[in-house]
């Protein structure tokens, strides 16, 4: 039922289907305690800490360690959130922040840190003060102890994101990546179009990988009333959405209860037609027009191409990623096996060229 996606810098293999914490705290501790044992029961094996209050973290202990799952279940925990009053707080400061991770840790009944988050850089100022402040010569210190297994950051600016990349000490990138945002709708649709997808491409090339927030741009795009397209997406389509953008491993929604939890399982049984986002090619701007999103809603190719995949290793290699060459040079059917029959130009919802890139994808690759 569940699928898995292996973490480039590591072996652990990913849950593409993870659980936030923001929502679940309301649910009183043994509502949060089942719906964990129902996420472990069905694959679920990474998980969010940023929650809104305290409630979660002894729940989430108890649950994990009465499954016996935790070798077999990943924390992403936040360096920089803290709880001291009981309700969710950001700080800056590194005292603050090694208390709040050693009473995260006590509650979570665990010695050590699967994903050490740097919590919510969304200004270059924000990161300059938290490596001033030492968080992250401190991180970097509990990953040489083996404390923390890898780092990671989260923030919603493809910019800030993309300085703390150049530093080379990232393994995993939480960023919210809807459909919204990466068309520049709401508070957190920062950065250019071409901006996001670049972003999404360099931590595939770089092998960083992507955990994502806000998948349902906090409910709006499920909303018809309130989508910034004026109309209503579905969650499998936002998951479907987040899950086809590069680098992805795991997306993670709030889950509220079990109900909730349940409803969002159902993904990986749900056709492919109740997952098919394509509609966006109505409403998407025209900064998005001609750029391939790796929907494959143009499938299937008479000549058998996956023209998704053929775009996306050319993309990446493109960017100086070996890797992505080799993956295409294995595929079955190349960009020059394309016979210009236009199938795949008339049921493109982003109304991508296709046919002249293959040209260009083939020429590129020396075919």
């Amino acid at each position: 039922m569940m699928q898995y996606r292996k973490l480039p810098h590591g072996d652990e293999q990913i849950g593409v289907l993870g659980m936030g914490s923001s929502a679940i705290g309301q649910a009183g501790e043994k509502e949060i305690e089942a719906t964990v044992a129902l996420a472990l029961e069905n694959g679920v094996n990474y998980f969010d800490m940023a929650s809104a209050d305290a409630a979660p973290f002894a729940a989430y202990g108890n649950a994990v360690a009465s499954a016996g799952m935790r070798q077999k279940v990943y924390f992403q925990i936040h360096f920089g959130a803290e709880y001291s009053t009981g309700k969710y707080g950001w700080t800056l400061d590194l005292d603050t922040i090694k208390r709040s991770v050693d009473w995260q840790l006590t509650r979570l009944k665990t010695d050590y840190i699967d994903f050490g988050f740097i919590h919510c850089i969304d200004e270059a100022e924000d990161y300059a003060k938290a490596r001033a402040a030492g968080t992250i010569d401190y991180l970097l210190d509990l990953k040489r102890q083996g404390v923390v297994r890898h780092i990671g950051m989260s923030s919603h600016t493809p910019a800030v994101a993309d300085q703390v990349l150049d530093t080379g000490i990232l393994d995993m990138l939480m960023f919210s990546i809807n459909p919204a945002y990466d068309y520049q709708k709401g508070e957190y649709g920062l950065g250019e179009v071409d901006q996001r997808m670049a972003l999404y491409r360099r931590c595939e090339a770089q092998g960083v990988g992507i955990s994502v927030m806000k998948a349902f741009a906090a409910g709006q795009l499920l909303d018809a009333q309130r989508s910034p397209f004026g109309l209503a997406l579905t969650r499998y389509q936002c998951l479907q959405y987040a899950l086809d953008r590069p680098g992805v491993l795991t997306v993670l929604p709030g889950v509220r209860d079990r109900r909730d939890l349940q409803a969002l399982l159902g993904f990986f049984d749900a056709p492919a037609g109740e997952r098919d986002y394509s509609v966006l090619g109505g409403v998407a701007p025209k900064a998005a027009e001609g750029v391939c999103t790796y929907c494959n809603h143009c499938q299937p190719c008479p000549m058998g191409l996956d023209v998704g995949l053929i775009n996306k290793y050319y993309d990446l290699a493109r960017m100086g990623d070996e890797l992505a060459k080799e993956h295409y040079r294995t595929l079955e059917k190349h960009a020059s096996d394309c016979v210009a029959c236009g199938h795949c130009d008339g049921r493109c919802p982003f109304h991508v060229h296709q046919m002249q890139r293959m040209q260009q994808i083939a020429a590129w690759f020396g075919e």
